[in-house]
Order: structure tokens, then C-alpha cells, then sequence
């Protein structure tokens, strides 16, 4: 795994998307065991005004409804440590492997992801970081309530 990957490439891209659009700039892309593209999105909370909407989550939904054995060996390649709720959307579709952009800024639920059997790679991609960096210092308080701070 590595940054020249096209699934991480994707993921990059849909980062700069919703930062270029006033979001938060985290991007995911899930990619089939075989390859193929199944599913690519960005975190979109603000644009869309919705709970849910993390860059993981955009990701799968955009997948569309799919039987289980499309998740199975896939990888969700995202720009930032999952945070728990995505987490625990790759262990329920039994995604293989995580490869994420950086865990710098934030570090999700990687331990848990471990310990139910799914790779984690963290590329500490340069730009990842300074998106995120960035953007926390600019707008903390959109930061905080998109990870559940107070």
C-alpha cells in the first residue's frame, strides 16, 4: 500500500473536494478486493447538514446497497484515522484493511479495528496532515463537533 495507490489518490482528491466546497477535508475511497472502485466520498456534515456524513461513511454510501461478499477483502483507503462510528462501519461490512492518510491530527479507532482482524496502514502522507492542521486552527469549533466534542 502505498500514496501511489489509486484508491488513496481518490481519497486525497475527495479531501481537497470538501475542503474546496467549505467542509471538513477528509476523503475515503473503497476499493473491492480485485481492484475495482466500489464506492468514493468525503466528509460532508456541513455541506449537507448531516449527522452522519463523515468521509467513510460518504464513501459507503455512495457504494450503494451491496451484498456482503462485495465488502469482503476490500480496503478503505481514507485521509484520517477512522473515528469510531467508521470504524465500526468497516468492521461490520468486514473490510479487510484500512490505509489512512495520517493520525497526527486525530487518532480514531485503529487498536479496535486491530483487534477484529482488519489491517491498519498509516501512509503519514505530508499533505494529509497540513489539510487537517490547517483547517482545525481555522475552524475549531467545526472540528470539535464533527468528532463529538463539546
Amino acid at each position: 500500500m502505498s500514496t501511489n495507490d489509486e484508491g488513496f489518490k481518490i481519497a486525497v482528491e475527495e479531501a481537497r473536494k470538501s475542503l474546496r466546497e467549505g467542509g471538513i477535508p477528509i476523503g475515503a475511497c473503497l476499493v473491492s478486493a480485485d481492484g475495482k472502485i466500489i464506492g468514493q466520498g468525503h466528509n460532508a456534515r456541513i455541506q449537507r447538514n448531516s449527522a452522519i456524513l463523515h468521509g467513510e461513511m460518504s464513501a459507503l454510501e455512495s457504494a450503494g446497497r451491496l451484498p456482503a461478499s462485495a465488502y469482503r477483502g476490500a480496503t478503505m483507503y481514507t485521509t484520517l484515522s477512522p473515528c469510531d462510528m467508521c470504524s465500526g462501519a468497516c468492521i461490520l461490512y468486514k473490510v479487510a484493511r484500512v490505509v489512512l492518510g495520517e493520525n497526527n491530527t486525530f487518532l480514531g479507532g485503529e487498536d479496535y479495528l486491530r483487534q477484529r482482524g482488519i489491517e491498519v496502514i498509516n501512509l503519514n502522507h505530508p499533505e494529509c496532515k497540513d489539510m487537517m492542521t490547517d483547517f482545525i486552527a481555522k475552524h475549531p469549533d467545526d472540528w470539535f463537533e464533527d468528532i463529538g466534542e463539546c
